[in-house]
């Protein structure tokens, strides 16, 4: 799938802040090295939907490099940055994000993440989940599981499970304990 993002020719840039993040963040950095060369994610599909910066666009990379198919979109339409998701897309990461979307423009780029049928989801926000468990359920039997950032998401995710609704596993990363 083709990437829909705001200008391509902003790639330099938000490979800058890439390569800058990637080298103040060892422990991507060792596990990068491992999964180059180990794949353990090959073949799976991927639906990240974060905070679009060079930080969590260094996480797309490292997913990328474990072998799976990363298909990236904002979970914000405010904190997208343009140049860092087009460095994305340059890499071979499918992106659905620009800064500033409208309401519409979001769904839309939701449902094309969601068009790759993932089996692994990274959510921010519960969205991604709101969908699988409403009107793209036809897809949560292809997931294998996820991870949740926010308080928001997470308690979309309990109320989900309290009724026994949840068709997958999810994790809490709101609820870890660093």
């Amino acid at each position: 799938m083709k990437s829909i993002i705001r200008d391509p020719k902003l790639a330099p840039q938000g490979h800058d802040k890439i390569c800058w993040v990637a080298e103040h963040m060892p422990v991507l950095n060792s596990l990068n090295a491992e999964f180059i060369r180990t794949k353990p994610l090959a073949g799976i599909n991927m639906v990240v939907t974060v905070h679009l910066e060079a930080k969590t666009a260094y996480l797309c990379m490292v997913l990328k490099n474990a072998g799976a198919n990363v298909v990236v979109t904002g979970s914000n339409p405010l904190s997208t940055q343009d140049d860092v998701a087009a460095a994305l897309a340059e890499e071979g990461v499918t992106v659905f994000a620009w800064y500033n979307t409208t309401t519409e423009e979001y769904d839309q780029f939701l449902h094309h993440a969601l068009d790759t049928k993932p089996q692994i989801i990274i959510d921010d926000g519960g969205d991604l989940v709101s969908l699988l468990h409403g009107s793209r359920s036809d897809l949560a039997v292809n997931v294998l599981g996820g991870s949740e950032e926010t308080t928001t998401g997470v308690l979309r995710l309990r109320a989900l499970a309290s009724e026994g609704r949840l068709s997958f596993p999810m994790i809490s990363v709101n609820d870890a304990d660093c």
